[in-house]
C-alpha cells in the first residue's frame, strides 16, 4: 500500500512539473488516467485485506470446530462397527 502511495505521489509530481509544456486537456486526461489506476490499486489492496479476513475467519472456525468433528467420525465409526457385526455372514 506505501508503494501504491509513493508511485500516486511521484506520478503527480511528474505531471505538476510537466503541467506548463502540456495542453490542459491532456493534462486532464492524464490525471484522470492517473487516478483510475490509483483507484484500482486501492480496490485491489482492500480486496486482499477482505480475502485475508475471510481466510482468518474460515481457519478460526474450523480450529474452532475440529474436535466436534473428530466426536463425530468417532461416533460414525461406532455406528457403522455396530451395523457390520448385525449384518449376517453368507
Amino acid at each position: 500500500m506505501k508503494a501504491s502511495l509513493l508511485f500516486l505521489l511521484a506520478c503527480t509530481a511528474v505531471l505538476a512539473v510537466g503541467a506548463r509544456a502540456e495542453e490542459p486537456k491532456a493534462l486532464v486526461q492524464k490525471v484522470q488516467e492517473l487516478a483510475q489506476k490509483a483507484t484500482a490499486m486501492a480496490k485491489d489492496a482492500f480486496s486482499r485485506v477482505r480475502e485475508s479476513e475471510a481466510a482468518k475467519q474460515a481457519r478460526q472456525w474450523l480450529s474452532d470446530n475440529a474436535e466436534l468433528a473428530k466426536q463425530r467420525l468417532v461416533w460414525l465409526k461406532e455406528q457403522l462397527a455396530e451395523l457390520w457385526k448385525k449384518t449376517p455372514t453368507a
